[in-house]
């Protein structure tokens, strides 16, 4: 028995489910720079890079990311 082996195309795929796809990607790359500002901010403050007032502002940047990012998306057509 073979399975199906053909790589689905974006655009065949139903709107639920580019979606929930589109969210997840979203989630996935607003914690990584929160993630990554954070990670940048511990270098400055251990000495690693030059602190020019940088831990603060890349934290509150973290924090930012991550509240706009808690609510989640409003679902495309709906106001």
């Amino acid at each position: 028995m073979r399975l199906h082996t053909e790589p689905l195309h974006w655009h065949s795929l139903p709107d639920e489910i580019q979606l929930a796809i589109s969210r997840e990607a979203l989630r996935r790359a607003a914690e990584t720079l929160a993630e990554h500002a954070e990670l940048l901010a511990e270098e400055m403050d251990h000495g690693a890079l030059a602190d020019r007032g940088g831990p603060d502002a890349l934290r509150l940047f973290a924090a930012v990311v991550r509240a706009t990012n808690d609510g989640g998306m409003a679902v495309a057509g709906h106001a």
